[in-house]
């Protein structure tokens, strides 16, 4: 891996560049005390980058999506908007402690397994899972198991970006 400059870095995948894309947001109340975000992108034109992994933080944008960017003097690439929707949806599921699941990511992803959903935990004292759905899952049934899994106290559960598709389901 190639540093440019602190925290940005060019990962060379066979004739792809992986850049670090980074997301400036207002923080949430009562939240985690993040204004930033860097997802992994794969660059697609000198200012566009495919994003590679779902976000935590950022709303309104999902695993697969199109991004444009500018790079600052620093070389830090900060983005400035979607420019193409992939179609996948970001969830957030975050396990209620006294729950059924405990404080277990894995209880989660397991739940969730029989949809093939990947997703990321953002650190074991903080179990929130973030999952890609793919634009071809089976939207209705996954909400279904997020409202129920919500309703019977396992988890609580946001949609950080939705296509029309999940919003339609």
């Amino acid at each position: 891996m190639t540093s440019i400059a602190p925290d940005v870095h060019v990962r060379p995948v066979g004739h792809e560049a992986k850049i670090r894309i980074w997301f400036k947001f207002v923080p949430r109340e009562g939240w985690l005390p993040y204004d930033t975000e860097g997802l992994w992108a794969t660059v697609v034109t000198e200012d566009t980058a495919s994003v590679n992994n779902v976000p935590f933080l950022q709303d309104g944008v999902a695993e697969g999506d199109i991004v444009r960017f500018e790079t600052d003097a620093d070389g830090r690439h900060w983005a400035l908007g979607r420019v193409v929707e992939s179609g996948n949806c970001t969830i957030r599921v975050l396990p209620i402690p006294n729950g059924p699941l405990g404080r277990s990511a894995h209880g989660v992803h397991e739940k969730f397994a029989r949809f093939g959903l990947g997703g990321e935990v953002f650190s074991a004292e903080f179990p929130l899972v973030a999952l890609t759905v793919p634009a071809a899952a089976e939207i209705r049934d996954v909400k279904r198991l997020l409202e129920q899994g919500q309703a019977d106290g396992w988890w609580h559960y946001e949609v950080g970006c939705g296509s029309q598709r999940w919003w339609d389901a």
